[in-house]
């Protein structure tokens, strides 16, 4: 039951992120090309690192309905605390001068990159466990 509301909170936190990541895209292309340069390279990499994370975290979803693991929900779970963190804190800085959260990006990035290595380990164990059946 846990693990249920924990999914239906991130399907609805995929819906909610990959709204606004075409939000923001569209906001970019037209009003955000009169920022600064450094403000605009700050939200092309906020912009895509939140969509591509967005559609990792559907697929893992997607994955778990077929195949629940522990480590795969601890990945989905990375890549929403990443998105909000790393792709958070840049959309702070550049829309409202937040610049004291600065140290969360880093926190946030670590956490994506370890959402991609569990979704890694999940991915092996799920071969293995496949091979293992169809050669039985």
């Amino acid at each position: 039951m846990k693990n249920l509301n924990i999914l239906r909170l991130l399907i609805v936190f995929v819906g909610i992120s990959g709204a606004f990541s075409v939000l923001f895209g569209a906001w970019f292309a037209h009003a955000g090309q009169a920022l600064p340069l450094v403000d605009k390279v700050r939200l092309e990499s906020a912009q895509f690192y939140q969509f591509i994370h967005t559609l990792a975290l559907l697929a893992i979803i997607v994955w778990y309905v077929k195949l629940p693991s522990k480590r795969l929900m601890v990945s989905g779970l990375c890549f929403t605390l990443g998105i909000l963190c790393f792709c958070g804190t840049l959309y702070l800085k550049t829309f409202f001068a937040v610049y004291s959260i600065g140290t969360l990006a880093p926190v946030g990035g670590i956490l994506l990159a370890a959402g991609w290595l569990l979704l890694s380990f999940v991915g092996k164990q799920s071969l293995q466990q496949h091979f293992k059946s169809t050669c039985e």
